[in-house]
């Protein structure tokens, strides 16, 4: 479909070269293949290179701050940029787009519930970042295509580098984010997750007003009807642990939660590649096919094989693919529910438990805390494993004040009686370089086993420094990585690790002191 005129008013300065709108795949990888934009490898992938940018930029990316934002946004979370800054730049970047041949467009939707979705448009200056777009959010039918009224612009133009010095950045590129003008500005950058990312935030800043707890996690569905959320970041097992045989996918990364049940935000999976085997994750694999983007991932230039246990680009390597990838995935993808909620910790110091049973007020506790270690490549410059705490398991994508989402959660799972556990997909046994990282295959066991309620009503221990309700047997799991300091060789490293982190987690909850119940507040580590 071709057409010279868009809806938007910031689309409709758009009016030189071709505009090619809602392109079919094999049509976009063809534009892709033309322009040397990437490389179709053996297993049908379009393999491209993002450039020096290989993960996400969070000190380039600004919210404007007006009257819609002003007085609603966290600051202190967020970063301001004003709205004469974000006028010239979106003026700027419309003129270099205009100086492009051709032009790609994506009209669709995010957010699978129809009650709940909104209509967006993604206009790029490379073909692939379309078919990124295309794969990663959902397709509209050619009714819905026909009367697609865009609530949402994206202008994406990696081409064009701001300079800070005129244009009021800080480096030169930049992903800048109008509520009030309902567009999003991204240059500079190649890295496709921003685009994902971007509209992510949208959605957390306009669902709670409705009364939707929007979530960064995966979710799929039992046999019984019920969904079982994952939280947690990138790196922790969201994609891996939700792809899980028996349990249909609903999404793997961006969710609501409203009072008809879950429902995915995308049409689309963007799972993490690296060591990517057919053994220990078949079903992301395998839904690595033709029409599916893989960015940075490493090839044979002679047998076009990827290789997904290189990481010479980047740790942060990644397969976009569209959920009709994902044998048996959820169609629409929507859920009941939840009858339970996961939070995924890789504890890179290797002294929180491989899974913790957790009480409503430590469920509000760790959901506000966001406990990970941030992990190689995930972001620039991050070269080796960080203590890192993300309120919300999200706190770069979540605009409000984190209050808000927390009550939210709180009241849902009391609601629906949800139960809440904690698991660690880190390392066991010693910090990061000593010890191990937790199996795969065992992490599997202990996430079944507690969506099957085995758990339930097992024998536990409580963790003297943490106050964590720890299983002391696990069905399936016959090693003894259960109680994590019976895995260290010297006791006193491992008082000393964990008493580090059991400090840094009362360090980060200082800030929600004053807006938590002394329940909640009294619900993390105990200092020694």
């Amino acid at each position: 479909m071709n057409d010279a005129s868009l809806e938007n008013p910031v689309a409709k300065l758009l009016h030189t070269g071709q505009i090619h709108i809602n392109l079919p795949v094999p049509e976009l990888i063809e534009h892709a293949l033309r322009r040397n934009e990437g490389v179709l490898l053996a297993n049908g992938a379009l393999a491209v290179s993002t450039g020096k940018y290989t993960g996400r930029s969070p000190k380039d990316r600004f919210i404007v701050s007006d009257e819609q934002t002003r007085d609603q946004v966290d600051w202190q979370r967020n970063q301001c940029i004003n709205e004469t800054v974000f006028t010239k730049l979106r003026h700027k970047l419309a003129d270099y787009l205009n100086t492009r041949e051709e032009t790609y467009v994506f009209r669709g939707f995010i957010g699978a519930a129809h009650k709940h979705r909104l209509a967006i448009q993604v206009v790029n200056e490379y073909a692939w970042q379309n078919l990124f777009s295309r794969q990663l959010f959902i397709e509209p039918s050619e009714e819905e295509l026909e009367n697609h009224h865009p609530q949402f612009t994206i202008l994406s133009a990696p081409g064009f580098k701001a300079d800070p010095v005129i244009d009021g950045t800080r480096s030169e590129a930049f992903i800048i984010l109008s509520i009030k003008h309902r567009t999003i500005l991204i240059g500079g950058t190649e890295y496709a997750g921003e685009i994902k990312k971007s509209l992510f935030t949208i959605m957390n800043f306009l669902l709670p007003q409705k009364g939707i707890l929007p979530m960064h996690c995966s979710a799929n569905q039992g046999q019984n009807g019920k969904s079982a959320l994952f939280f947690g970041l990138s790196g922790t097992g969201k994609t891996t642990l939700s792809n899980a045989s028996g349990r249909p996918l609903i999404g793997d990364d961006e969710h609501g939660w409203s009072s008809e049940g879950i429902f995915n935000f995308e049409g689309g999976c963007y799972a993490k590649t690296i060591r990517l085997s057919p053994e220990k994750e078949p079903q992301i694999y395998n839904s690595i096919k033709f029409g599916t983007v893989l960015e940075n991932v490493a090839f044979s230039d002679k047998s076009r094989l990827p290789d997904y246990a290189s990481a010479q680009r980047t740790e942060n390597t990644r397969a976009a693919f569209s959920l009709q990838n994902v044998a048996g995935a959820k169609q629409p993808s929507v859920g009941g529910h939840p009858s339970a909620i996961i939070f995924l910790t890789a504890d890179a110091f290797g002294v929180l438990p491989p899974v913790s049973i957790l009480s409503p007020e430590q469920a509000m506790y760790y959901f506000l805390s966001g406990y990970t270690s941030k992990l190689a490549g995930t972001e620039r410059g991050v070269t080796a494993p960080e203590k890192t705490f993300s309120t919300c398991f999200g706190a770069p994508f979540m605009p409000l004040p984190a209050p808000c989402y927390a009550d939210l959660l709180g009241q849902l799972m009391h609601k629906h009686n949800v139960s809440a556990y904690l698991i660690n997909t880190g390392w066991t046994g010693g910090p990061y370089g000593i010890g191990k990282r937790i199996r795969l295959s065992d992490t599997r066991t202990i996430v079944q086993s507690a969506l099957d309620g085995q758990l339930n009503n097992v024998a536990c221990l409580t963790d003297p420094i943490f106050q964590l309700r720890i299983p002391t047997t696990c069905p399936g799991i016959s090693n003894p990585i259960l109680l994590p300091w019976k895995t260290w060789a010297n006791q006193t490293d491992y008082q000393q690790a964990a008493n580090q982190l059991a400090h840094a987690f009362h360090a980060n909850f200082k800030q929600f002191a004053a807006q938590t119940s002394e329940r909640i507040r009294c619900a993390g580590p105990a200092l020694r």
